[in-house]
């Protein structure tokens, strides 16, 4: 299963805003064996989403975009969907009543908020999403995310977003599986082990380094959990292994 992870926001772009949701997503994505082929971050235009959101769909297993979504202006991640699958924004009246229902109990749980500050939520953009989309819904967000076809809508703030993530996690699934090895080696003198892995093995191998005094990783990775793991034996035969760093 290949993903596609597509940020939107004009403050991570900017670099206002650590874009810790694709770190977390691919993480999360590679733990359950699929793998990560793109993440791409893109301003908060809905014609440059809506392009995105088209190509990687055709392209990949899945797509998940967070951040854009709710009722300020800037918001145009749901339209932009919508508007790659060529359908409608539709008010949903169920979330609307959902949306309306919260916006009062959050009055009367916040009186003094509800006296100084006079809150203008458009409740039918809230609650709009694209023609046959099905709504994901959390206690720790307002506004729904949705999946439309092969693309699953997130929120950007990142709770928002790990909570929404759990209601389709388990529709990522895949074969791949990796292992990670530690070695004391600089990286430059890794090559000709590594070479060979890739030649004996139906394997991918990646070498990172790290900082001074700590252990670098060979990340080796497939959908053949024996190929990978004879990959691994092999490199602990050939390379100075260690401990990884507590």
């Amino acid at each position: 299963m290949e993903v596609a992870i597509l940020t939107v926001g004009d403050e991570v772009l900017a670099g206002e805003t650590t874009n810790t949701n694709a770190a977390w997503l691919a993480t999360e994505l590679t733990e359950r064996g699929v793998t990560v082929t793109r993440i791409l971050t893109v301003p908060d235009d809905e014609a440059v989403i809506a392009e995105r959101v088209r190509e990687f769909a055709d392209a990949f297993d899945a797509v998940v975009v967070t951040g854009g979504i709710g009722g300020t202006h800037d918001d145009v991640t749901v339209e932009a969907v919508a508007r790659a699958f060529d359908r409608e924004l539709v008010v949903r009246e169920d979330q609307r009543e959902r949306l309306l229902a919260r916006a009062e109990s959050f009055r009367e749980a916040n009186p003094e908020l509800a006296a100084d500050y006079e809150f203008d939520v458009d409740l039918d953009a809230l609650a709009s999403l694209p023609a046959g989309a099905r709504a994901l819904v959390t206690d720790e967000s307002w506004a729904p995310g949705c999946v439309v076809a092969n693309v699953h809508v997130l929120p950007g703030i990142p709770e928002e977003m790990r909570a929404m993530f759990d209601l389709v996690a388990d529709e990522f699934r895949g074969d791949r599986t990796s292992e990670t090895v530690y070695t004391p080696a600089p990286e430059g003198a890794l090559g000709g082990a590594l070479s060979a892995v890739r030649e004996q093995f139906d394997v991918t191998v990646g070498s990172y380094p790290a900082p001074v005094d700590e252990p670098g990783r060979i990340r080796v990775g497939g959908s053949d959990p024996d190929e990978v793991a004879a990959a691994v034996a092999w490199l602990r035969e050939h390379v100075e292994t260690c401990a990884p760093p507590e």
